[in-house]
């Protein structure tokens, strides 16, 4: 199990990019968060396996049909915190 927190720029708020996220998210057993930042970014935090984690970045990075993904900042977090679902903050 890992964890990711990271940043999202672009057109990625006001286009339901948060739930787009959180669905994928619930879809591949991956837990955290996801909240609009003050300067138009959206946080995210995921915790789960390697692999689907690596899954849902990839999904990030396309983002829903009304969105634009200019780029995405990550990086392995070291936390004691455990998340038991996705959740939109």
């Amino acid at each position: 199990m890992i964890t990711i927190k990271g940043y999202v720029e672009g057109r990625v708020q006001g286009v339901g990019f948060r739930y787009f996220v959180k669905n994928n998210a619930n879809q591949l057993n991956v837990a955290g968060y996801a909240k609009n930042l003050p300067d138009t970014r959206v946080e995210f935090v995921l915790q789960g396996e390697q692999a689907a984690i690596t899954s849902l970045l990839q999904i990030i990075n396309l983002g829903p049909s009304n969105s634009s993904v200019k780029s995405i900042e990550s990086q392995l977090q070291d936390t004691d915190e455990h998340y038991q679902n996705f959740s939109i903050r």
